[in-house]
């Protein structure tokens, strides 16, 4: 998988000059998404096949700060998958340095239009099998 890769702009800085925390969060969400683009199933998809995958947990690391016009790049992995459940972890590195400046973790569930679980070998047994063989790659 492609590392996703943007710049911190300035809007996401506060007054000490640093990035606010709660852009962390965010920068997931857009690689999260991007993930999903790339193998094969992403969020438009899962809408129109009727299921949503909130997120039910979340955990980080802030370990270096960021500043505004640094580019980092953000590696998504599947950390965890049962078929219910999914686990992905990030790390997210400041290019120009080469440091880690967060790591985290987000777990999700799969629940259809009505909120009721959803099994993806059941339901979508394509994407099921996608996640399984990016499982702690």
């Amino acid at each position: 998988m492609q590392e996703y890769t943007r710049k911190v702009h300035y809007h996401e800085t506060d007054k000490m000059g640093i990035t606010h925390h709660s852009n962390y969060i965010k920068w997931l969400e857009e690689a999260r998404i991007d993930f999903m683009d790339q193998i094969g199933y992403g969020f438009a998809q899962m809408e129109k096949d009727g299921i949503a995958s909130p997120v039910i947990a979340l955990a980080g690391e802030y370990i270096r700060p960021t500043t505004f016009d640094d580019t980092i790049s953000i590696n998504v992995t599947v950390e965890e998958f049962k078929g219910v459940k999914l686990v992905l972890g990030y790390t997210i590195i400041n290019t120009s340095s080469k440091e880690k400046v967060f790591s985290g973790k987000t777990s999700h569930c799969f629940i259809n239009r009505e909120g009721k679980p959803v099994i993806l070998k059941r339901s979508l047994p394509e994407f099921d099998a996608k996640l399984k063989s990016l499982l702690n790659k």
